[in-house]
């Protein structure tokens, strides 16, 4: 059976053409070597059914790269390890203002800033060179929801409200952009709102080229939830504490000694970690 006349199916319950080209793209981005992607490409290749879901895609790849080199199996379930950081959300945000902070960001989390009319919870405060800007994100723990116009138009309001009061009282440092940061996608209505209302959207591929997955690959800025060695309990342990970053456990392993991880699979772990981190 010819490969582009196989119909998948994504998270979103979509049917579209399978594409070799966008498998053989992925793998590369993380880094694979020719030699292991034909060896994907073509046990795929060998298992494509018509209906089959992308997940299904996934995973048979997932599994040969953890064969090969542990992380870039991690590298490869990126997307899914943000979703691993629910259900509530609090560890995205925390690990929104992580990679804002690489960026060179002072930032703050969870705060109640006064408005022109009413106070607002607001997720992330970021400073920096006397300038602020206040971060709003939504998380979601399914794939295939999308952000409609309504989360930007209501997160809009909100910052222009914050904004009236803020920049009456404070002089020396206005409040000048407003951001609203999801996992998943923006849909066209909300990308074309946020333009319109000069209101910076961040998902998981938008912008183009820097988006979520391209900052975070830029900066070796993992979350914990990537690791393919750490144990679901181990990780949630980790995010309780407010360890989010893979970066975070490089020289200092006072919390893996916590868990009561063995010294070699200590090793292994921060190995993972390091080459994850510097690849």
């Amino acid at each position: 059976m010819e490969t582009n006349s196989i119909e998948i199916i994504k998270s979103s319950g979509e049917k579209v053409k399978f594409s070799l080209d966008k498998l053989k793209a992925s793998l590369k981005r993380i880094g694979t070597d020719q030699k292991t992607v034909n060896q994907i490409i073509n046990k795929v290749r060998d298992e494509l059914y018509q209906g089959i879901s992308t997940k299904e895609i996934y995973n048979r790849a997932f599994a040969l790269l953890k064969k090969k080199k542990s992380y870039l199996a991690s590298k490869y379930k990126l997307k899914k390890a943000i979703y691993e950081l629910g259900p509530t959300g609090f560890p995205f945000e925390r690990f929104i203002s992580a990679i804002l902070q690489y960026s060179g960001y002072e930032t703050e989390v969870n705060k109640i800033l006064q408005g022109k009319c009413v106070t607002h919870e607001i997720d992330i405060i970021a400073k920096k060179n006397s300038e602020t800007t206040i971060i709003e994100c939504k998380f979601h723990n399914d794939e295939g929801i999308n952000c409609n116009v309504k989360i930007p138009l209501y997160i809009n309001s909100r910052y222009n409200d914050v904004k009236a009061y803020w920049n009456a009282n404070n002089k020396n440092n206005k409040l000048t952009k407003g951001w609203v940061v999801t996992n998943t996608r923006f849909t066209i209505d909300a990308i074309q709102f946020g333009k319109c209302a000069n209101l910076y959207l961040l998902s998981w591929d938008y912008p183009k080229n820097d988006g979520l997955k391209d900052r975070i690959d830029r900066l070796g800025l993992y979350p914990i939830t990537v690791s393919t060695l750490l144990t679901n309990r181990e990780k949630q342990f980790l995010l309780s504490r407010d360890v989010v970053l893979c970066r975070e456990l490089i020289g200092d392993a006072f919390y893996l000694d916590h868990l009561g991880v063995s010294e070699t699979r200590k090793e292994k772990i921060l190995n993972e970690i390091k080459m994850l981190c510097n690849a």
